[in-house]
């Protein structure tokens, strides 16, 4: 007897999910030699282990019981408290432990809120690009996917605007928009408050949510800081996710949705169905951690160490990159800068000869949902040394240099090199 045809029973739902080309040209990175620009990944130096031994062991002594046992779905109540508490003195976010369900990282946030708001015939807009795990997430339920572009100061909400008014006449079912407003993924890009108050403007004047994917909020080097939207909404339009990856450490999983209580109570049921609960264990080392009044002053030493691996990728690219091929926006804070090379410049296949030179980046076409930006590449600088930050961006320049005289030099006459746009 023969092995069952599993494409024939798999669900509809399951054949859309494909291997992502990202992850296998990921694979390529694994090698010790590469230095790879390639992960969006928290450096080690910035995990707190001291602390974290420190919290565990009076757990692990005062209430074993507690930490090792099943929790509710909706998170440690003690948590949640204070995170409550932080959103209103940090971000001057209004609402209580009610208004938050914890999530197993980030990406079950976005992947819960795809099972409540996403149908077939739904219609979600994100940016061009967008963070890679919100696309994928959203893709599995089959939204109507709209893209609206970002420069240098986020989100266009006047291109926003259009595509709303073109909507109203039209009957279409938008349920929400998606962005990450502050340090954005990939872009690097922070939207501006006139910008952040138009979107809101807009969300009630044309009734739909808007989803604040907030991870490198925190993770500010230089500039004033921004209110977030969700502080400026005063008709629960804003749903809000956070995260401790970037401020406590990845491996635990730990993160938020912060939301109108409709919301959250339906999130606490699609949760239920999926893994019961968050692990209590490490929600209470992160309840700890905030009450312990670790969380800021741990932060000036992340804040510290990344805004010198961001001024050193800075400087080097300033140094070495072939400019007439390539621009980037400076970060003023996050993990990322955002590169836009010449059209002539197909980064999927620029990808193979990096490679070759040891050095890696993610390509541009896998943030965009219709493909498009393969003339773009995002660049992590918060994981590699500083040395081989310096010397990846070397390899990196010399990589670029080759392929714009290649394929844009060659292609070209004497003064006919088109203008690179982008963000």
């Amino acid at each position: 007897m023969s092995a069952p045809h599993f494409e024939s029973l798999f669900s509809t739902r399951a054949n859309r999910m494909k291997v992502s080309v990202i992850r296998e040209l990921l694979k390529l990175t694994q090698k010790p030699e590469v230095i790879s620009f390639a992960g969006g990944l928290p450096n080690p130096l910035a995990f707190p282990v001291e602390k974290i031994q420190e919290i565990v062991n009076d757990l692990l002594r005062d209430q074993p019981q507690t930490i090792l046992q099943y929790g509710s779905t909706e998170g440690v109540p003690d948590l949640r408290e204070e995170i409550a508490k932080r959103l209103k003195s940090r971000w001057d976010i209004d609402g209580d432990a009610e208004n938050i369900l914890i999530t197993v990282g980030s990406q079950q946030g976005l992947d819960l809120l795809g099972r409540l708001f996403i149908g077939s015939t739904s219609t979600i807009i994100m940016e061009a690009p967008t963070y890679l795990g919100a696309l994928n997430a959203f893709n599995v339920y089959d939204p109507n996917i709209v893209s609206i572009p970002l420069d240098d100061k986020g989100l266009m909400v006047d291109r926003l605007e259009e595509y709303l008014g073109t909507m109203q006449k039209h009957s279409i079912n938008l349920k929400f928009l998606y962005t990450v407003p502050t340090f954005h993924n990939p872009a690097g890009v922070c939207m501006s408050y006139s910008r952040r108050k138009k979107l809101i403007d807009l969300s009630h004047e044309y009734d739909f949510m808007v989803v604040e994917d907030d991870p490198y909020g925190e993770l500010r080097y230089e500039g004033e800081k921004v209110p977030t939207l969700a502080s400026l909404d005063d008709e629960e339009r804003v749903i809000y996710l956070g995260t401790f990856s970037k401020t406590l450490v990845p491996g635990f999983r730990i993160a938020w949705t912060y939301g109108p209580k409709p919301v959250i109570d339906k999130m606490v049921v699609a949760k239920q169905a999926v893994d019961l609960c968050t692990p209590p264990f490490t929600q209470h080392v992160a309840k700890e951690y905030l009450r312990r009044g670790y969380i800021d002053e741990h932060l000036k030493h992340i804040i510290d160490l990344y805004g010198r691996k961001q001024r050193i990728m800075r400087d080097a690219m300033n140094e070495y990159m072939p400019k007439e091929y390539i621009k980037w926006p400076v970060p003023e804070g996050g993990m990322f800068l955002w590169a836009t090379l010449h059209e002539n410049i197909n980064t999927t296949e620029m990808f193979h000869d990096a490679i070759a030179e040891n050095v890696a980046y993610v390509i541009g076409s896998a943030f965009f949902a219709d493909g498009s930006g393969s003339n773009c590449m995002r660049l992590n600088f918060t994981h590699a040394d500083d040395d081989k930050i310096l010397e990846g961006v070397k390899r990196l320049s010399g990589v670029v240099e080759r392929w714009g005289r290649e394929k844009v030099d060659a292609a070209s006459g004497p003064g006919e090199k088109e203008v690179i746009t982008g963000v």
